[in-house]
């Protein structure tokens, strides 16, 4: 894969994860006064989600790709979480409406991006670890 598209996943990436946290951040104010715990966790997941813009832009390698899996995933599954009548987080089911739905979007889109970034990394470590393999039986 070109030294260009590899870039263009890595920012497109920090710009998913970046719209995520942004939307958070936008939400938290009018959580906070409904309920502070939603807004609280609103506002902590943002700040999170603008961090891992530098991550991702500055290439700090797969085990920072891999929480920011994680963590992101583990606000993909509460917002599915609280959507569930009776569910165990709030007590009752959430609305839906299309900040929330944007918000998802761009966390599955980080998700993926991260995934397929990770994919790559694996396969030029095979590719290198081959060649050191080859260099070795070659006596080089």
């Amino acid at each position: 894969m070109a030294m260009a598209t590899k870039r263009v996943l890595y920012y497109a990436a920090a710009a998913a994860t970046a719209v995520g946290g942004i939307l958070h951040l936008i939400l938290a104010p009018n959580m906070l006064g409904f309920n502070i715990n939603t807004g609280l966790f609103f506002l902590i997941g943002g700040i999170a989600q603008l961090f891992w813009v530098v991550p991702m832009v500055k290439r700090w390698g797969r085990p920072w790709y891999a929480i920011g899996i994680g963590g992101t995933a583990v606000l993909v599954a509460v917002y599915f979480i609280t959507r569930m009548p009776g569910n165990p987080i709030t007590g009752r089911g959430g609305g839906v409406n299309s900040m929330a739905i944007a918000v998802e979007v761009a966390q599955l889109v980080f998700i993926g991006l991260c995934i397929a970034i990770l994919a790559m990394a694996g396969k030029k470590k095979e590719e290198e670890e081959e060649e050191v393999n080859k260099n070795d039986k070659a006596g080089i």
